[in-house]
């Protein structure tokens, strides 16, 4: 497979958005404000050495939105379109930010993966990111056009 990663831009928007929307996980995940193109252009003005996209010639394939608050990094999303899985793209994608984060002197990382989603928890454990079972992960939501979640 031929392809490129780059940092992400807010010029990718539409095409990281499609790609989003490729998968049920990843639709899942989404929210109106978030992930809007407001949302990510303020995400990636705050992280804008961390995100990344791969191409395969002018077609994003994946992405990953990697940032950090000055003392912990986190993933926020990671996605691979569906014809491009199992080629070691995630991983490479993973590997760059990680990388990224490094650079910043960022220690470490988390992600949040939903429970039920099989693959996507077997293939951060292949990364090395073990299942922290001593938190529970608490949310609130400071906009009524947020879903708190489940």
């Amino acid at each position: 497979m031929n392809f490129e990663i780059r940092l992400a831009t807010i010029n990718d928007y539409d095409a990281i958005y499609e790609l989003w929307n490729t998968t049920e996980q990843s639709r899942r995940a989404l929210n109106p404000i978030d992930d809007s193109q407001e949302g990510i252009d303020r995400y990636l003005k705050r992280n804008p050495k961390t995100c990344f996209v791969a191409m395969e010639k002018n077609k994003v394939i994946g992405v990953i939105l990697t940032g950090h608050d000055g003392r912990r990094g986190m993933i926020h999303h990671l996605c691979v379109h569906p014809k491009y899985r199992c080629m070691g793209l995630a991983g490479q994608l993973v590997t760059v930010a990680e990388e990224a984060l490094k650079k910043e002197d960022i220690q470490k990382i988390f992600c949040l993966v939903f429970n039920d989603n099989d693959s996507a928890n077997a293939f951060w454990e292949n990364q090395g990111y073990s299942l922290r079972t001593n938190l529970n992960y608490r949310n609130k939501s400071l906009n009524d056009d947020i879903p708190v979640g489940e």
